[in-house]
């Protein structure tokens, strides 16, 4: 059956990758993101692939407007089967004690409380229905603390307590939850990290072949079209020469 999958930061990397393999997959998509120049062009570009997408355009840590979105969805929009909570970025590698308190907001409510508002406006419409699945997209950073990471860090770790924590209180339903722990992924997520500064970026991805969004975003699809009895909670994806979030060996 066609699932209706909603998907936030859509306009770019993990997102939009998300949103071209679910429209491989047949499935109807309501693609979110700040862009709406963007979000347009990926609508056309779907739609004339023979997909069914309807666009908003909003920011996750606008939690008025998220919610005026989400509540005036269109009749046959609002039985949302999964919800892939993706919005999210990272804002320099600065050490904790010298950070930028305005980078440090920006993470923690894009990341933790955008997740969140996605999660609140969402999710009693599945366990409702007794269906769903929410796809947390994560990150091998939210496991251990590396050099520079700090606050991102942090908000990658909540990302995981929050997927274990909706995972308990839906454990009574049939609507299920996983979270996705991409490791090295070459998208805009560096130059987005390093305002951008295209260089350092590149440099990140320098003598190691690293994951595209592509990839994690197969992952996804796995997980939402696995048997309704089978819930993958939890995938740690990495490219092969990356053992953890500070182990990279390049050749």
């Amino acid at each position: 059956m066609n699932k209706i999958v909603l998907i936030t930061g859509a306009t770019s990397g993990i997102g939009f990758a998300c949103a071209r393999k679910f429209a491989e997959n047949g499935d109807r998509l309501i693609l979110t993101g700040r862009n709406e120049h963007r979000l347009n062009e990926i609508r056309k570009e779907l739609t004339e692939k023979g997909s069914d997408v309807l666009t908003l355009a909003f920011d996750v840590r606008d939690r008025e407007k998220a919610a005026k979105y989400i509540q005036e969805l269109p009749a046959e929009w609002q039985e949302i089967d999964v919800l892939v909570n993706n919005a999210g970025l990272a804002l320099g590698l600065e050490p904790e004690y010298e950070g930028n308190p305005d980078d440090w907001e920006t993470m923690i409510d894009t990341n933790i409380k955008g997740l969140l508002t996605m999660t609140r406006l969402v999710v009693p419409g599945m366990v409702e229905r007794n269906r769903g699945h929410i796809i947390n997209v994560g990150s091998v950073a939210g496991d251990a603390a590396y050099a520079g990471g700090n606050v991102y860090c942090a908000t990658k770790a909540a990302v995981k307590a929050l997927s274990d924590g909706l995972r308990i209180d839906v454990a009574n339903t049939a609507v299920r939850v996983t979270n996705l722990k991409p490791g090295l992924v070459e998208t805009n997520f560096s130059n987005v990290r390093f305002k951008g500064d295209e260089e350092r970026a590149k440099k990140l991805y320098t003598g190691i072949k690293p994951l595209t969004g592509d990839d994690i975003a197969d992952v996804a699809v796995f997980a939402a079209n696995a048997p309704e009895h089978v819930q993958i909670a939890e995938v740690l994806i990495l490219a092969t020469h990356q053992a953890s979030g500070s182990v990279i060996v390049r050749k």
